[in-house]
């Protein structure tokens, strides 16, 4: 055995070296079913691909023995359940888990990503905990009173609602906390962006220079670097899109008016919901140097103008007919609808994501 590098106490103890070629993970899961599967992925992008596979050993234990070129996230999948890890060569990571926790709790540690792991899952963990019983309350109190199914729903919202919120905030902590750490970068992407946009980008301004060498970090920061050109006070960036009758619609077009830019589609329920707010801030404003250009998200065509007969939308309408993958889509950053930018004469965003009230009352306060 090389003992190049570790640390010997002659006569007393000496450290194993560490095999800086790659990582190991010792597990043991508790339920698991002997000489079952459990197998180990690589995530890359919106994917995991898989590395390896063992069985559980009577005990519940495997093992797995893996390189990788620099830190990276792995997963460990087993009985439809999976576990995030993040290791690097020369990790000895130990994991534990119970196979009937249906929140998914598991104790990882053997490295400084992996402690830090560790403090987030716990964090996590207390969270879950309080919301299961809340949803337990819930379902048990329907179970006694079905027909009273709604209200007893609206009585426990606000306490579920505040145990949700509490945990984004503890996890936006942490992950602030963490800037240099892949454990706080996993940590921001379990945020929602739509809620949390201005506190990612400032995170990635935070993170750029670490980990190049990692496809998730670099797909980020390019993610938030296109979202950080569609924040308010940023000229809005310009586009061609075919409109209804097939003509080039282009956002220049617009320049000199108050233009909201309403990305909506006709399969989409809060969208049709929210349609008739959006007629009637235009029916109000039109004449005041406002109005409205839809683009949806439809891929059938007979479908979207369908719908913009049957909700009256009296505006100019465009569509890619690409779902989300639309190039336009894809530009102004939207990954839920309705989604809206409100573009002032210059072609600066000056708010985004307005309905209903939140709507008339800009609108009122600007153009009046």
């Amino acid at each position: 055995m090389k003992i190049s590098g570790c640390l010997l106490l002659i006569g007393v103890l000496f450290s194993a070296c560490k095999d800086e070629k790659g990582f190991t993970i010792d597990g043991k899961f508790s339920h698991a079913t002997p000489k079952s599967k459990v197998y180990l992925f690589d995530i890359k992008k919106d994917s995991a691909v898989p590395l390896d596979s063992t069985v559980f050993s009577e005990q519940g234990e495997f093992q797995f023995t893996h390189s990788t070129k620099g830190t990276d996230f792995f997963r460990i999948a087993a009985d439809n359940k999976q576990y995030m890890i993040i290791a690097k060569n020369g990790d000895q990571i130990k994991m534990t888990a119970d196979l009937t926790d249906k929140n998914m709790a598991y104790s990882i540690t053997g490295s400084q990503d992996a402690d830090q792991l560790e403090v987030l899952n716990k964090t996590k963990n207390q969270y879950m905990s309080r919301l299961g019983k809340i949803q337990a309350e819930f379902d048990e109190a329907v179970a006694a009173q079905p027909d009273k199914r709604d209200v007893i729903m609206e009585q426990i919202r606000p306490r579920y609602t505040q145990e949700i919120e509490a945990l984004n905030v503890a996890v936006l902590k942490f992950a602030q906390a963490n800037s240099k750490s892949l454990a706080g970068f996993y940590a921001i992407n379990l945020l929602n962006p739509s809620d949390y946009e201005t506190e990612m980008i400032a995170y990635a301004d935070q993170l750029k220079g670490t980990f190049n060498d990692n496809t998730a970090v670099t797909d980020f920061l390019s993610r938030m670097t296109k979202l950080k050109a569609v924040q308010v006070g940023q000229l809005a960036p310009d586009f061609t899109i075919d409109g209804l009758n097939g003509q080039p619609v282009k956002l220049s077009d617009y320049k000199g008016r108050y233009v909201m830019v309403d990305f909506w589609a006709s399969w989409c329920m809060p969208c049709r919901q929210e349609n008739p707010n959006l007629v009637k801030a235009y029916q109000t404003y039109k004449n005041e140097n406002f109005t409205v250009l839809g683009i949806s998200l439809d891929k059938d065509p007979a479908a979207w103008k369908n719908a913009i007969t049957a909700d009256k939308l009296a505006w100019d309408h465009a569509s890619e007919l690409k779902d989300f993958e639309g190039a336009t889509v894809r530009l102004y950053q939207v990954d839920a609808i309705p989604s809206s930018f409100l573009i002032d004469p210059s072609g600066k965003i000056i708010a985004k994501g307005l309905r209903g009230e939140a709507l008339d009352a800009f609108l009122n306060k600007t153009l009046l």
